[in-house]
């Protein structure tokens, strides 16, 4: 029997880092069975960027025919273009045993929370506006203009931390990797999803002969 798997929310504004923790920690063997959903968008590929492996890029009329269609578990409006996520894609990854991470903003994690209700919230942090300024300007896609307007959508998604299980802070980018590492670890380990992941053993220890 296959054991569902469990589906990992992590969120954070533009420029904390958060999808090169998610790469780090699924290129190791820390990853688990975890796999990252590939979620649709009406936004321009940037430098970089592949279809399917980073997003499923489709245009405006495309999704909202989508949305028609009820195809998405969640979707939202992020400066000016959609994003999704495919109810029929996770709820296969999950049913065959994945744990699922999902790059998602906190409006897609309250739809999630809503619809799996023992999902696990991350949220990463900057360690400063000025750091989040700085990698924001570093990236060099984006105006001062844009940065400002995207440092002050931050200050706002992050005023949504409270709705979390688990904040990061990531400024080492390494010990913010093990601390990503260590709340997955720490969650497959817990009394709800042991006790169907060795239920045998756990029979076979407590029977009495």
């Amino acid at each position: 029997m296959i054991k569902s798997g469990i589906c990992f929310i992590i969120s954070a504004p533009s420029g904390t880092g958060k999808s090169s923790l998610i790469s780090s920690f699924l290129s190791t063997k820390w990853g688990f069975n975890a796999r990252s959903s590939i979620s649709y968008t009406t936004r321009s590929m940037r430098p970089g960027e592949k279809e399917g492996q980073h997003y499923y890029f489709i245009s405006k009329k495309k999704f909202e025919t989508m949305i028609n269609k009820n195809i998405f578990l969640e979707y939202a409006v992020v400066f000016n273009n959609y994003y999704g996520t495919s109810r029929i894609l996770i709820e296969k990854m999950l049913s065959e045993g994945n744990d699922v991470i999902l790059d998602i903003d906190w409006q897609g994690a309250r739809q999630i929370r809503n619809y799996f209700s023992h999902s696990i919230s991350i949220f990463i942090l900057p360690p400063s506006k000025l750091e989040l300024y700085n990698r924001l300007k570093k990236r060099g896609q984006n105006t001062d203009l844009d940065i400002k307007h995207r440092i002050k959508k931050a200050v706002f998604e992050i005023s949504h931390y409270k709705e979390y299980d688990y904040l990061i802070v990531n400024d080492n980018f390494t010990k913010a990797v093990s601390d990503l590492k260590s709340i997955i670890i720490s969650h497959r380990l817990s009394l709800y999803y042991q006790k169907y992941n060795i239920d045998e053993l756990i029979k076979s220890l407590c029977c009495i002969k």
